[in-house]
Order: C-alpha cells, then structure tokens, then sequence
C-alpha cells in the first residue's frame, strides 16, 4: 500500500504544490494529498482517481453512501472528501457575486444547462442584489405537485433573502416555456408576495442560452 510519501519525487503532489503552485496539480492529485494514504492492494493515486471518477459522475449530488462505494474507503476519508468538495462549493457560490440582470443569473447556473435531466434551481439574493446561495431544489420532470413552495422559499427565509431568482434546464434545448413552466412561475410568485421574498425572474437555461420570463413580460 503506496503512501502519499512513497511516490517518486517527480511524482509527490505535495512536492508539485510547493514549486507549481495548487492550480499546476490535477484533480486526482488533490485527492491524494488530502486522502494522505491507499490501501491494501491499491495505492494512493489509484485510489484518487477512483474518488474522482465517482465524483465526476456524481457531482453535485455527491453522498457519503456514494463515495463510501469504493471497497476500502473508510469513513474518515470519506468525511475529508465530502468536507472539502462541501466547503469549495460554499466559497464558490458565497464570492460575492451581484446579479445585475438575467445574463448574470445564466452565467451563475449554465453548468446546470447541459444536463440530461431537469434539474430546478434557485438564487437567493441580498437587499442590493448580492448572491447568498445558489441550491437545487428538485431533479426530474417539473410539475405543480413536484415543486412545492415550501420548498423553494424554505432556504429563501433561512437565508433571510430579499429575493430570489428560480430556474431550470430544458434537455431538448428548446426554450419555450411550456403550461407547467408557466403555472408554476404564477404560483411561487404569488406565495413571493405573500411571503415578502420577490420572486425577480424564471429562467429557463440550455447551453444555447436562455429564457427569461421577467424579460419577456411574463412575471406582473
């Protein structure tokens, strides 16, 4: 069982970090360096990249039960693993962002827009339209009795948002809002209003760009 220590210095991720700098290292590599160790019957760098491969298919819906898949991979790594992807993703979606219009709002959510299932979003915003969180909310195919308000506006209010902006991926990439998309978007605004949480805009995203239902009118 090959340690982190144990590579050949050419080969040390820590040793890369130190001369290259953290951006020179590939993604397995960082695994290593924060795994520290293999297992039996399969070294450090084998079983980084196996990390990253469950990582790759998984991600953002990464669990512990998934990582914890790979045979031999103990808690305790496991706990490491899903901390630092956790804690990236805080800082990457707490940087200070401002949404100024829809684009921004695309810009924040297009990694979302090539999937092959919808997956249904919100941003929650600050009094002067600073980005506090951006979440999924729910998977699948979209329907009234799928999306509930509670859950869209549950993080809003813990947040203590201002506002909030929701949105979804069309896999066909067409980009007309369809019946649903449009009850929907009436529904939460409604509770927006009840609830003091605007709702400012529905995008709907594909990777040829996007749909927005406060620049096209459709939210009074």
């Amino acid at each position: 069982m090959k340690k982190l220590n144990e590579l050949y210095h050419k080969d040390k991720p820590r040793e890369k970090l130190t001369q290259k700098g953290v951006g020179a290292l590939q993604n397995d590599e960082l695994i290593a360096i924060l795994i520290g160790s293999g297992i039996k019957g399969k070294d450090v760098r084998k079983l980084s990249k196996e990390i990253e491969d469950i990582i790759n298919k998984t991600f953002p819906n990464l669990t512990f039960e998934k990582l914890s898949s790979i045979k031999g991979l103990g808690s305790a790594k496991t706990a490491i693993i899903l901390a630092a992807v956790e804690l990236g993703r805080r800082y990457h979606t707490k940087s200070n962002k401002k949404i100024n219009d829809a684009n921004d709002a695309y810009e924040l959510l297009k990694e979302y827009a090539d999937k092959k299932q919808e997956y249904f979003l919100s941003i929650t915003l600050d009094g002067a339209m600073n980005v506090i969180d951006k979440r999924i909310i729910f998977i699948g195919t979209l329907n009234q009795s799928i999306i509930h308000p509670r859950e869209v506006f549950a993080d809003a209010i813990a947040d203590r948002a201002n506002s909030i902006i929701i949105a979804h991926n069309h896999p066909s990439g067409e980009l007309t809002p369809s019946n649903a998309d449009i009850e929907i978007t009436k529904r939460l605004q409604e509770v927006g209003k009840l609830i003091g949480i605007e709702l400012l805009d529905h995008l709907i995203i594909t990777k040829e760009g996007f749909y927005s239902f406060s620049q096209e009118g459709m939210l009074i």
